[in-house]
């Protein structure tokens, strides 16, 4: 880990809707970062059948909500403190929408009382919720099976394999 005068933490996180040809059932994960290094990851297959691809995404955030809120709180135990908001990048605007703003939460009493734990760490200030595109999202590592040079690019960001335009043997 480089030196650095301020640590961040930031989530990426993603779900699969339906992934599982036999089941039916999601994949979600997430992968959490402390500066640029991943300190946390999950790659899941949930153990209910979600009833649309927006409830598989909410559920997916109120995972890694749950996971930063922890580590939040064994790094301010460490003495690592400053890491608010911690920035949650999400490729499903839906989601996001439903973590943000009450106006949504009549249209997803479906969804389980404690999936909105991720909105009430939006309001205490722990977490802020931000788009990034999909092919952007490193968390789509765990849960997807990727063109080859996406994956391999998104490895290279998560500093997993060197990157092409780093190689030693100068191609």
């Amino acid at each position: 880990m480089k030196a650095t005068d301020k640590l961040s933490l930031q989530a990426y996180l993603d779900s699969d809707w339906a992934a599982c040809p036999f089941s039916r059932r999601f994949v979600t994960s997430y992968l959490i970062h402390l500066g640029s290094l991943p300190i946390s990851w999950k790659s899941k297959k949930q153990s209910t059948v979600s009833k649309s691809s927006s409830e598989a995404e909410y559920r997916a955030m109120f995972q890694a909500a749950a996971e930063v809120t922890w580590l939040v709180q064994l790094l301010t135990e460490l003495g690592v403190t400053h890491l608010k908001p911690v920035t949650l990048h999400y490729d499903n605007q839906s989601a996001i929408h439903i973590g943000t703003n009450l106006v949504f939460h009549k249209r997803t009493k479906h969804i389980d009382i404690d999936c909105h734990f991720t909105r009430e760490k939006v309001l205490e200030g722990l977490l802020q919720l931000s788009y990034l595109p999909t092919d952007q999202q490193l968390a789509n590592v765990l849960t997807k099976i990727l063109p080859s040079q996406q994956q391999e690019d998104l490895l290279s960001n998560l500093g997993m394999v060197p990157h092409p335009h780093h190689s030693s043997l100068g191609g």
